[in-house]
């Protein structure tokens, strides 16, 4: 029994032996299945090699599931024989089949062949071929074999899933894998393009060790790729770029690196986010990393100021992480940097969100190789790369801080050519840059650059660049510099400049940063500042200039605790007609000093009583009739409304009257001599008016008055033929004042000579100048009333009415009743004389109304005493 027992036991299989025979049995059966349906595959007609092969895909799919559910190792084993074999030489034949329909399913039955395989890498000596062979053109840029595009996608999905299944035994077969992806990453069909993509990553991943011989091959394709018109195939091709870098070799990133510039201005989010991303891995995980820094923190540091957040916000976590892992690697170099570390600059824009040392050290240890690029796109013609370059270097200037005094004058260079372009996104990253100059550079270096700039072209862009700078200086570090700045501003190549309202703009937005950041330390340089402002207010025509240099003024007598403007003429009229002065021998109408002294008169107000000795003489001299016309006519305006307002400028002092007679005799006299020609009776008409101004500006005495009225009554007269009816009017007001004043006209002969010239103007085309001549003939006859020896007067009376009485019959009725009143106003003087010459011409008029009027006016008078 016991010999029997062991010759049982002996004979028993065991588990492993069990096994064996069951996938042996297993894999016998397949094959007898298989071999029945094989035979198919070669038929004529290609319905029958399509019922082949979805036979074929039953009988795959049919065979004993609960088996692979249970051991799916044993299965995988039993099917590896078959598969190898049967299968695999005849499916990857049908690939090359005529009818789609066979090469579809052929596809499909080797991706289930090779996941149901044990080692599907045993199939790829013969699939990769197969699979180059189908997708990859006889030459480059022809069409593939394959011409179905669904059928492209899926022989590509094939080889993304033998890359998954198979890993690093596809290293021997690279070339095939390669060449195939060379081609599909071109193909027509995006979703072929998108898988290529995939395809390649994963790939690169599955053979690190070997995949560096081929990665640069693939780079071509890719960069074409990444101009696809679907954003989906750009983010593939940008992913698959970076990992194909990243297992690769750095000698393609010179080439990467302008395809991915230009997609940080793509308008699709998602391919911005996808190019920061992996520029971020690099950064952190390239292993030539360290060689490509110069080139790509650009990328990283320009997703910062995305327009999307959450792209802005993720370019920081990874820019943090690149900072602080370069930090770690060279702990050593930054030992002493990171031991005793100083605090955020006083001034800086945001010290709780200060770059970490590491990003700080990285953005100065690279600037250098970094700038020279920027400075260039800064300029570009395209306005989108212009504006990335200007934020750029922003970001660049933040984080080299006080590093970046050694490339100041390549900075400011570019700041100045960038600050004249048209983009305001540009301009305002340029005025960011300045403020950031300002803040941590040293005034003393980029003033010294600044100036000299302004001294030798003054422009908007270099004003723009200063005033910029100077917003983000300290206070304590500028005010060493700011009278060799306010002076440099007062300078007069640059305050002529402010003729062009854009320069002169930008003059005041300069002077008012310089008030805004030095406040009360202004008082230094407080000379220099009113003169430009002066200059800007002048000069420019730009609508509501005027208001803001106003608050400038304002602000600038504030920070001297002045209470406005006034107070600040007040201060320094006298020194501003001194600046002026120097220059007025040479003024013409179009001189800007000529516009800068009128804007000082017309605003100094109450301030202009207390320089009269410096005014006076400069207006004399440039009131002198070889003098420039155009000039004169202006000055006069200017003086007309002056003295319009003499109490409160000129005569502000009381002391006008001691410039009186310079003003009568060396002003007024050689303006109202007659010249030939329109300007000089232009001249005229304005002398005239300045003259009424005076006059009636109520600070002259009539002692005064009388003064003004000899030296000037005979001009006055002949001004009564002008042919200007405005200088005719004005000189009949001014005749009336000179008669209604106690003591005017003294000599008899004089006084003759006035009536005549008036009587003369009740002639006149004008009726305005008609009626004033009549109110002065009023006022000259109220002064014979009042005259002892009126007898003297009784041959002019009487030619005086004959005259009147013709008048009296005027077309007009309004002359008709002045004249009435003359008429009546006189007959106290020789009624008797009236009432005749009345009489005589009575039945002459055309209508005896008046004349009735008036000799009833008389006849009603009281008998003469």
């Amino acid at each position: 029994m016991a010999a029997l027992g062991a010759r049982e036991a002996a004979a028993a299989p065991g588990p492993a032996e069990a096994a064996e025979t069951a996938e042996a049995a297993e894999a016998a059966e397949l094959s007898r299945s298989l071999s029945r349906l094989l035979p198919g595959l070669e038929a004529d007609s290609k319905l029958g090699r399509r019922r082949a092969l979805e036979a074929l895909q039953r009988a795959l799919e049919a065979a004993r599931p609960e088996a692979s559910a249970a051991d799916p190792t044993a299965a995988a084993a039993a099917f590896q024989a078959p598969w190898a074999r049967l299968l695999l030489p005849r499916l990857l034949r049908c690939l090359a089949d005529p009818a789609e329909g066979c090469r579809t399913l052929a596809t499909h039955l080797l991706g289930l062949g090779l996941r149901r395989a044990a080692r599907p890498r045993e199939a790829l000596p013969r699939l990769l071929p197969a699979l180059a062979a189908r997708l990859a053109g006889s030459e480059p840029g022809r069409q593939p074999p394959e011409a179905c595009e669904e059928l492209r996608l899926a022989l590509v999905q094939l080889l993304a899933l033998a890359v998954r299944l198979c890993g690093a035994a596809l290293a021997p077969h690279l070339d095939d894998a390669v060449r195939a992806l060379r081609s599909t990453l071109l193909d027509p069909f995006a979703a072929v393009r998108r898988e290529s993509c995939e395809c390649a990553a994963e790939l690169a991943r599955a053979t690190p060790g070997h995949f560096h011989m081929q990665a640069e091959s693939l780079i071509g394709p890719l960069m074409q790729t990444l101009s696809h018109q679907h954003w989906k195939v750009r983010v593939a091709a940008i992913e698959a770029t970076g990992t194909v870098i990243q297992f690769g070799n750095g000698k393609s990133v010179d080439e990467v690196l302008p395809h991915f510039a230009q997609r940080l201005f793509d308008n699709v989010p998602q391919v911005r986010r996808a190019v920061t991303c992996v520029v971020g891995g690099w950064l952190l995980d390239l292993r030539d990393r360290y060689s490509f820094f110069h080139k790509l923190l650009p990328l990283l540091l320009s997703s910062l100021g995305d327009e999307i957040p959450e792209i802005a916000c993720e370019a920081a976590g990874l820019w943090e992480k690149v900072g602080l892992q370069w930090q770690r690697e060279n702990e050593d170099d930054l030992k002493d940097k990171l031991d005793f570390a100083l605090p955020p600059p006083a001034h800086h824009p945001s010290p709780e969100s200060r770059p970490v040392l590491g990003c700080r050290e990285l953005v100065f240890r690279n600037l250098s190789k970094i700038l020279p690029a920027v400075c260039h796109d800064i300029t570009d013609w395209v306005a989108a790369t212009r504006v990335k370059a200007a934020q750029l270097l922003a970001l660049l200037l933040l984080h080299a801080e006080d590093h970046a005094t050694q490339h100041m004058e390549v900075v400011l260079r570019t700041l100045l050519q960038a600050c004249a372009d048209e983009e305001q996104a540009v301009l305002s990253s340029c005025a960011r840059s300045a403020e950031l100059i300002g803040t941590f550079v040293s005034p003393a270096v980029f003033l010294k650059l600044m100036l000299s700039a302004l001294k030798r072209s003054p422009s908007c862009a270099g004003l723009r660049v200063l005033t910029s700078a100077v917003r983000g200086c300290p206070r304590s570090a500028l005010q060493p510099h700011l009278e060799a700045l306010a002076s440099a501003l007062a300078q007069a190549h640059v305050c002529h400049g402010a003729e062009d309202h854009i320069f002169g703009e930008h003059l005041l937005l300069c002077v008012q940063a310089l008030v805004s950041v030095c406040r009360e330390g202004c008082r230094t340089c407080s000379l220099q500042l009113l003169e430009v402002l002066v200059s800007v207010a002048a000069l420019s025509r730009a609508p509501g200039l005027g208001d803001k240099v106003q608050e400038a003024m304002a602000a600038l007598a504030a920070a001297q605790d002045m209470d406005g403007a006034r107070d600040l003429y007040r201060e320094h009229t006298g020194a501003l007609l001194e600046w002026l002065a120097a220059s007025q021998p040479d003024w013409t109408s179009h001189s800007a000093e000529l516009l800068q002294f009128c804007k000082v008169v017309t605003c100094s107000g109450p301030a202009l009583g207390e320089v009269l000795p410096q005014l006076i003489p400069m207006v004399r001299s440039c009131l002198q009739p070889a003098r420039d016309p155009q000039m004169r006519l202006q000055l006069f305006s200017v003086l007309s409304r002056v003295l319009l307002a003499a109490q409160k400028t000129v005569d502000s002092q009381g002391q006008f009257h001691s410039y009186l007679d310079t003003v009568t005799r060396d002003i007024f006299v050689p303006n109202l001599q007659w010249h030939a020609g329109r300007t000089a009776a232009a001249i005229r008409t304005a002398a005239v008016s300045c003259l009424w101004a005076l006059i009636s500006s109520r600070v002259l005495s009539d002692e005064q008055i009388q003064d003004v009225q000899e030296t000037l009554m005979p001009q006055i007269l002949t001004t009564l033929e002008e042919d200007s009816p405005t200088t005719r009017l004005v000189s009949c007001r001014i005749i009336d004042i000179f008669l209604k004043t106690p003591g005017g006209v003294i000599d008899p002969d004089k006084f003759i000579k006035i009536y005549p010239e008036l009587l003369k103007r009740l002639d006149d085309v004008s009726g305005d100048v008609r009626l004033a001549a009549a109110s002065a003939l009023v006022t000259w006859l109220a002064r014979i009333r009042n005259e002892d020896g009126r007898s003297f007067y009784q041959s002019h009376i009487q030619h005086l009415y004959k005259e009147l009485l013709v008048h009296l019959d005027d077309p007009e009725g309004a002359t008709q009743d002045a004249v009435l009143e003359i008429l009546k106003a006189s007959s106290i003087l020789f009624p008797d004389i009236l009432v005749k010459e009345t009489e005589a011409v009575a039945h002459k008029h055309r209508s005896p109304v008046y004349c009735e009027q008036l000799l009833q006016h008389v006849r009603a008078l009281p008998p003469a005493q």
